[in-house]
């Protein structure tokens, strides 16, 4: 029965173990002579604090700061156990555990981080294929390894001074059985190009046990054709006729080329001259990096040098480029734009960019959407030609020159107030039909008026016996006494204005 017991304790403390306890931090890597703080923290108060470094117990005391690892925190009653190692040593390396006893109890509750004490790994070895040069578009592949660090090395790629991200792969860490000390190697795969030739492959170990990174390098050697700067013929401008003139065309290629001038029927392999001397081909001046410059002299430059075409052919082992050049006594005219990805148009000699031509169909958008709504506005008589329609209405009988009599048509807005009824209506509709009836002639005097006059003074007395006499039809439709009437009422005013004397002398 005594096993029971025993069982449950050891179970208990297995649960409680470890549990509740705030360590920070959980890992840390330290060179050796830097100091740590380690702090261990429950809710409650401790007895005590004891910590394990490298394998050796200390019983930390707040009042004492005089050894190599001393209390760190705010004191026991808070339940903080803290150790302050004041000097890493190298033999540290691995974990560093706490015990935190309760104010009552027999049960420690415990916890652990992970110290790495940093060990500087060894030189960074380069492992590529043995051969000394490459061609263009030759596969190249290297490796780095980085052999016994703690904690395993960072591996960078450069090529000259530019990071390589492209066809890096991933690292691989390994460790030899028993040792903590760890090995990492990474490899790089590119496709070479004539870009890469001269270049330094690099990698770069980096550590934090290392004062600065350490590097291994390969110098890179691509061989390539003959390649142009420039598409299509050559135009050598400036020259001038009886002057000297020099024809310089630039390249690249690796290996060094050789060259060969055709002017004509004559063939001149640098350093070489025609027979009277007046061409003298020149050996290739290496400019650096691969590029080259080719130049053959004019001693004079004649007339039918000018009409003619030269050829130049350049090869070394891997392929060959020929060039055709042109002669020109004009001046070289100005350098144009470096062309970039945006789209560029050339109008009358001037160039535009890609801002400058949206501009001008912004603009001649928003000018021909401003000629349609004018044209609109004024066919349909809107917004600011909404005026004319009512000015037509109204002009339409004033007196002129013919005529004396201004007609004004008013259209009255309807009133939905119940204090003017139909009845109200239609006795001023009568009472204006009845204005209208008054002022038009008898039936004789329309006789009369359309009748033709039998001369020219019996005309003039009918002028004067119908003067003031004004013709107006007002037609007001059928009325339905029980249909009330339209919600607007018409009316008409008649106004008589006189004429001036000269108006009526113009109308004699």
């Amino acid at each position: 029965m005594a096993v029971l017991p025993a069982l449950f304790g050891l179970l208990l403390a297995t649960v409680v173990t470890g549990q509740n306890v705030d360590i920070s931090p959980k890992e840390a890597v330290r060179r050796a002579g830097d100091d740590l703080v380690v702090l261990c923290k429950v809710p409650y108060p401790i007895d005590s604090c004891r910590m394990t470094v490298g394998g050796k117990s200390y019983r930390l005391i707040p009042s004492n700061q005089d050894e190599e690892v001393v209390y760190s925190g705010q004191g026991l009653q808070y339940g903080e156990c803290g150790a302050h190692i004041k000097h890493i040593r190298e033999e540290w390396n691995g974990n560093i555990s706490c015990m935190l006893p309760p104010k009552s109890g027999s049960i420690e509750v415990t916890g652990a981080m992970r110290l790495l004490v940093a060990r500087a790994p060894g030189n960074p070895q380069l492992v590529s294929s043995p051969q000394s040069t490459f061609k263009e578009g030759d596969d190249f592949m290297a490796q780095c390894i980085v052999p016994d660090g703690r904690p395993a090395a960072k591996i960078t790629w450069y090529l000259d001074e530019v990071q390589l991200l492209a066809g890096v792969h991933q690292p691989i860490i390994t460790s030899e059985p028993g040792s903590d000390l760890q090995t990492i190697s990474q490899n790089v795969s590119r496709s070479l190009t004539a870009d890469d030739n001269g270049k330094k492959l690099v990698c770069r170990a980096e550590h934090e046990a290392l004062d600065g990174p350490k590097e291994a390098a390969r110098q890179l050697v691509v061989h390539y054709p003959p390649k142009r700067l420039e598409a299509g013929p050559i135009t050598i401008f400036g020259l001038k006729l009886g002057a000297e003139g020099r024809l310089n065309v630039s390249l690249r290629a690796n290996p060094p080329p050789a060259a060969e001038w055709t002017l004509g029927d004559v063939v001149l392999a640098p350093p070489a001259a025609d027979a009277s001397r007046s061409a003298v081909a020149l050996e290739p001046l290496h400019l650096g990096g691969g590029y080259y410059n080719i130049t053959l002299v004019l001693t004079r430059v004649a007339k039918e040098d000018v009409d003619r075409t030269y050829y130049l052919r350049v090869t070394n082992d891997l392929g060959q480029e020929e060039f055709a050049l042109r002669l020109s006594t004009m001046d070289e005219p100005a350098a144009r734009k470096a062309k970039s990805s945006y789209l560029i148009i050339e109008v009358y000699g001037v160039e535009l960019d890609t801002g400058a031509i949206v501009g001008i169909v912004i603009a001649v958008l928003l000018l021909l959407i401003a000629i349609f709504l004018v044209v609109f506005a004024k066919a349909t008589d809107r917004w600011c030609f909404a005026g004319r329609s009512r000015d037509h209405t109204k002009s339409s009988g004033e007196s002129t020159p013919a005529g004396d009599v201004l007609l004004e048509s008013v259209v009255l807005p309807s009133k939905t107030s119940d204090t003017e009824s139909a009845a109200g209506q239609k006795s001023r509709l009568s009472a204006l039909t009845a204005r209208v009836r008054a002022a038009l002639p008898r039936g004789r005097d329309r006789v009369q008026a359309a009748a033709p006059a039998p001369d020219v003074e019996d005309n003039k007395a009918l002028a004067d016996d119908k003067k003031g006499v004004i013709y107006a039809e007002l037609a007001l439709g059928e009325q339905n006494a029980e249909k009330p009437p339209p919600p607007s009422t018409e009316y008409a005013e008649i106004v008589c204005t006189e004429q001036s004397p000269q108006m009526k002398e113009n109308k004699e």
